[in-house]
């Protein structure tokens, strides 16, 4: 996968994350609303924010970020799902989103590396650490 490819694969993501994690803002239920209505509005707030900068990232290199939604399930590995129904299943979801997240921008910081772009490269690693984050926080919410 060359580095456009990989950066589209990642706007296609954080596209469909941030739509799901909308979702989950929307329906959570019972005694861990008011905890997971904030998180989850603050982690849809941060995946927008990353959209955009790996768009404007593309574009400053010469790349063409993808902008459909048709295209965001085209080439998105996160998938689409509306089956979560409890609290717990929408943190689940999202550390299996997460941790595909993570294991796509070890390889997104290898093809950034390949094309000689240190720069895409520390913006993928600093992603990366982010999400790293996440992910142990949602385990240690489902204390698994």
């Amino acid at each position: 996968m060359n580095l456009e490819q990989a950066m589209n694969q990642q706007i296609a993501n954080w596209n469909v994350l941030y739509t799901k994690l909308h979702r989950f803002h929307w329906y959570v239920k019972g005694p861990l609303f008011f905890t997971l209505h904030a998180k989850f509005e603050e982690l849809y707030n941060e995946a927008a924010v990353t959209i955009d900068v790996l768009a404007e990232r593309l574009l400053s290199i010469g790349g063409k970020p993808i902008a459909t939604m048709k295209q965001y399930l085209e080439n998105a590995s996160i998938e689409e799902t509306n089956h979560e129904a409890t609290a717990e299943e929408m943190v689940q979801a999202l550390i299996n989103d997460y941790a595909l997240l993570r294991d796509e921008l070890k390889n997104a910081v290898k093809a950034a590396e390949h094309a000689d772009d240190e720069a895409t490269a520390d913006m993928f690693v600093e992603l990366t650490q982010k999400v790293e984050i996440h992910l142990w926080m949602l385990r240690a919410f489902l204390n698994n």
